[in-house]
């Protein structure tokens, strides 16, 4: 009968030495590999023999865990794991450098109240009074207003520096003002409470009975008690001072450099455009007149139009090279201002109306130069190609924005000798695709093209946000 009756009887196993036994003393003995079977096994742990039913794994107990059996059960390698703490410890560092820099003067606050108050605990003996106790403790906590009002928090520091033990708190509220506020009559009002702080004694029965070497014993530890905080306040001043003078001394010389350049490229430029016109245009103008005379005098047809069309080359050449010399002496463009619109509308040539409404003020800056450069292309197109065509120039400001509107008529009709032929001057098109890249810089908007009756229409917009935009 079984011993335990709930359970399935089994065959004892007599204790014989078989293969397996066999299998099991041949690995101790030679350390040999070990097959994996499946089925009843004979393993040794801790000095006894177990049956399992488990597949033993290939490797021999006895041998070392390797790199791939921990990869192989889930675990990661070391050099992963060292990697791994590495990069959680370097994002832990920096999460707390964050919040240590975002608040850096709350907690510095902190620190210096909580060490005036360990002051005032270790020196505050058992049989100190209570308000003398209360006064020390109120001193401490006034340091954290130290930062906004300085000299105040350095005035309610003081009593408690006389009738209590706030020693180390007044002399960190007068070291603060003497940083905030520098040297004036506040910091010397500041060193002067704490210097008395520290001669008279309370009560001031005691402070009457001391003798005359006692007094100037207090005096002297005085004069290094409030000496001492401001001249270390008025030290870190005179740096931050310093420092900001020698940023401005380099913004200074950065902006003298820029100027020097500046001066310099418009000196080469004032030159490459002296040469321009007194070389260039001296010869264009003579091929201009060559061809005008041979246009006139030929009796060759053939003749005569090759001539016209030099002559119209020779005369887009010169206007274009008159605009590139102009725009070679403008050495700045926000040094163009709107007070100089009617005088460019009476030299172009143009007959045209100028009109603004500006609303008494008179925009600068790159908004001015964008609308004078808008009328300056437009009068140039309508010389090109309306020469005799009624103009009107319009500016005006609507709200936060600056309008331009250049509008001509259809050019009336020219009456010309079957001999010479008028061909209107050939155009690019880049001046009014420039314009409209500067007015989307601007933030504007830029518009072009023929109206009705024959006559064009150039239109831009600018925004006006900025107050540097108007003078």
């Amino acid at each position: 009968m079984p011993k335990y009756p709930n359970k399935t009887a089994e065959p004892m196993v007599p204790r014989q030495r078989g293969r397996a036994h066999q299998d099991l003393d041949h690995t101790h003995g030679g350390g040999g590999p070990r097959t994996a079977r499946v089925g009843r096994h004979f393993a040794t742990a801790g000095g006894r023999t177990l049956l399992t039913t488990a597949p033993l794994p290939t490797e021999t107990l006895t041998d070392p865990p390797t790199v791939a059996t921990l990869q192989r059960v889930g675990q990661p390698a070391p050099a992963e794991r060292l990697r791994m703490f590495g990069t959680v410890l370097t994002g832990l560092c920096t999460a707390v450098a964050g919040f240590l820099r975002r608040h850096r003067n709350i907690l510095l606050d902190l620190a210096w109240v909580a060490l005036a108050v360990l002051d005032v605990v270790l020196v505050t003996p058992t049989d100190a009074s209570t308000y003398s106790t209360v006064l020390s403790l109120v001193s401490c906590a006034a340091l954290l207003l130290r930062r906004r009002f300085p000299f105040l928090v350095t005035l309610a520091v003081i009593p408690g520096y006389i009738a209590g033990w706030a020693e180390l708190a007044a002399m960190i509220a007068l070291g603060t003002l003497a940083w905030r506020k520098g040297w004036c009559w506040q910091t010397v009002v500041g060193a002067v409470g704490v210097w008395a702080g520290t001669f008279i004694i309370w009560p001031l029965a005691q402070f009457v009975q001391e003798d005359w070497h006692h007094h100037v014993l207090d005096g002297i530890y005085g004069c290094v008690f409030a000496i001492g905080p401001m001249a270390l306040g008025l030290l870190v001043n005179v740096r931050r001072d310093l420092s900001r003078r020698v940023t401005e001394l380099a913004a200074s010389r950065e902006r003298e450099q820029r100027l020097m350049a500046g001066a310099v490229r418009a000196d080469e430029r004032a030159k490459l455009a002296r040469e321009m016109h007194d070389l260039v245009s001296h010869q264009v103008s003579l091929i201009a007149m060559q061809a005008g005379a041979l246009q006139v005098s030929s009796e060759d047809p053939t003749a005569r139009e090759t001539a016209a069309t030099i002559r119209t080359l020779s005369v887009r050449t010169l206007d274009e090279l008159r605009q590139l010399v102009g725009a070679l002496r403008t050495t700045v463009d926000d040094e163009i201002g709107l007070d100089t619109l009617a005088e460019l509308v009476e030299e172009s040539a143009v007959q045209a109306d100028l009109s603004l409404n500006l609303a008494g003020r008179t925009p600068t800056g790159p908004v001015a130069s964008a609308v004078y450069r808008t009328v300056q292309e437009a009068l140039t197109n309508v010389r090109k190609h309306a020469a005799q065509a009624s103009t009107t120039v319009r500016v005006s400001t609507e709200g936060d924005r600056l309008d331009v509107e250049v509008r001509n008529d259809a050019p009336p009709a020219v009456s010309v000798t079957p001999r010479v032929v008028v061909r209107p001057l050939p155009s690019g098109g880049h001046g009014l695709l420039g314009l409209r890249e500067r007015a989307e810089l601007l933030g504007g908007t830029f518009e072009a093209g023929p109206v009705d009756r024959g006559g064009f229409l150039v239109r831009a917009s600018y925004p006006l946000r900025r107050s540097e935009d108007w003078a």
